[in-house]
């Protein structure tokens, strides 16, 4: 919110004013308005570390995260690139694999990766498009330096959050809305739908779209709800559809009606029995085969973790070079395969000062920060690493930027990233903003709400 010098950043200003007319005791009278408005919309997550699914509601700090447009624009720009890149490379891959032939990606990272899906090698998605719905994770440590942690190509979570924390700080904060021109994220749903729309195949003017959920015991079931919802679309499970003369099918009460549409929620190993998990009673028996007659389009695709696990993360940047032939807008974070008995050992080394991470971990689990550790758990660690070096790899300690933060009554400085949802169908766009979250420990570097983080509204000031 200020500069090294202590002036308050211009895109701060407006909010500021706002901030030192306010008591903090009437904000932290407002914190508890929010905290009962997601209690009474049942904004939840749940957390599987705790013994089964204990909900929680999801902790959210009332004082927004701004960004100017020329920061906006940079890392639109720089997101856009990206999800370019990583839908043609996964063309690529399950197609001709010319970025294999060239060497600039090694055969194993693609082709022995748990994530390849070879049963979709040759498959056509309508406008060569995989991943319809990425959250690209950020980090800042500098003015205009913005590093790329993660892509999220899978079946990436979190804008509901998005939405309904701005509809709650425009309940909480009108007068900042009406003196300030912020860019809405209400339109979400809307581009979503019209994304999914634009991929069905065949010529349908009013194609069926469906979003698929595990069910009520996954931990983003609530955003599953309300995007059904907000969409206008059917919310469905594995049983309530079918496979019936190569294409797929809803059970409603006025009989079968045709899907053509797919926006699944369901990891690739559960979503069709006879083609991969055997015990999956998620997914729909026989849907591959209607995938891959080209009957339904499903988002993301089958196969799309090939591109966004920890390992193939290093080698985005020369997809990028390969296939548009343009640098990388936002950087790379330096990363050490700890497959390689010489990075490894100099990972162990710098143990201390290192974070490593399992390639196909998520929500912050199994992951060690350094500088936070001890030296028995660095120990326990490295013993883990040595029974499968090929899962782990390991990055510098970045320097999160932080923003100011809401905490026992007190406004203090917490680190924070932010997650842009990027949406690809006829063209690729960004909804402005994204989730920021926000480690609520002190000096912690861990946002993931599973591990005790919490969100943030996102303003993106629009130009003038």
């Amino acid at each position: 919110m200020r500069s090294p010098h202590g002036e308050v950043r211009p895109a701060y200003a407006d909010f500021a004013g706002l901030l030192d007319d306010l008591s903090i005791e009437s904000l932290v009278t407002k914190q508890v308005a929010a905290e009962e408005l997601f209690r009474r919309l049942g904004i939840t997550f749940a957390v599987y570390a705790e013994g089964g699914s204990t909900e929680r509601l999801i902790p959210f700090d009332l004082i927004p995260r701004i960004l100017d447009c020329a920061e906006w624009e940079l890392i639109e720009r720089g997101c856009i690139q990206r999800v370019k890149a990583i839908n043609i490379f996964l063309y690529d891959v399950y197609h001709d694999q010319e970025i294999i032939k060239a060497g600039l990606v090694p055969p194993d990272f693609v082709l022995l990766n748990p994530a390849y899906r070879p049963e979709m090698h040759g498959v056509e998605p309508p406008n060569q498009v995989y991943a319809h719905i990425a959250g690209i994770d950020l980090i800042r440590t500098g003015e205009r330096d913005f590093f790329v942690l993660e892509d999220n190509v899978r079946t990436p979570s979190g804008v509901s959050y998005v939405l309904e924390n701005r509809e709650i700080m425009m309940r909480l904060f009108p007068d900042a809305f009406a003196g300030q021109s912020i860019s809405p994220v209400d339109n979400y749903p809307e581009r979503l739908l019209e994304n999914l729309r634009a991929v069905a195949p065949g010529d349908d003017d009013d194609p069926v779209v469906v979003l698929l959920t595990p069910g009520r015991y996954n931990s983003a079931y609530f955003e599953h709800v309300f995007l059904a919802e907000q969409m206008g679309i059917e919310l469905v499970e594995g049983g309530d559809l079918f496979v019936r003369d190569g294409h797929v099918s809803m059970r409603t009460t006025e009989g079968p009606v045709k899907v053509d549409v797919i926006y699944r929620r369901v990891d690739d190993a559960f979503m069709d029995p006879l083609a991969f998990n055997p015990q999956s009673v998620l997914g729909i028996p026989g849907l591959l085969s209607v995938i891959r007659s080209g009957r339904v389009a499903l988002a993301n695709a089958l196969g799309t973790g090939v591109a966004d696990d920890k390992a193939m993360y290093c080698y985005v940047p020369r997809m990028i070079e390969f296939y548009l032939g343009e640098h990388a807008i936002l950087n790379n974070v330096y990363t050490y395969m700890l497959r390689d008995p010489k990075q490894r050992q100099h990972v162990f080394t710098n143990l201390h000062n290192l974070v490593v991470k399992e390639v196909q971990g998520s929500g912050g689990y199994g992951m060690l920060i350094g500088p936070m550790s001890t030296a028995e758990e660095r120990e326990t660690y490295k013993l883990r690493v040595m029974q499968n070096p090929e899962n782990y790899i390991a990055q510098p300690t970045l320097a999160l930027s932080t923003a100011p933060t809401l905490i026992d009554g007190e406004i203090v400085p917490r680190h924070v990233d932010l997650r842009p949802f990027v949406l690809s169908g006829k063209d690729t766009s960004v909804i402005p903003g994204g989730l920021t979250r926000v480690a609520l420990v002190k000096d912690s570097l861990v946002v993931n709400s599973s591990q005790g983080g919490g969100t943030k509204d996102t303003w993106v000031l629009e130009r003038g």
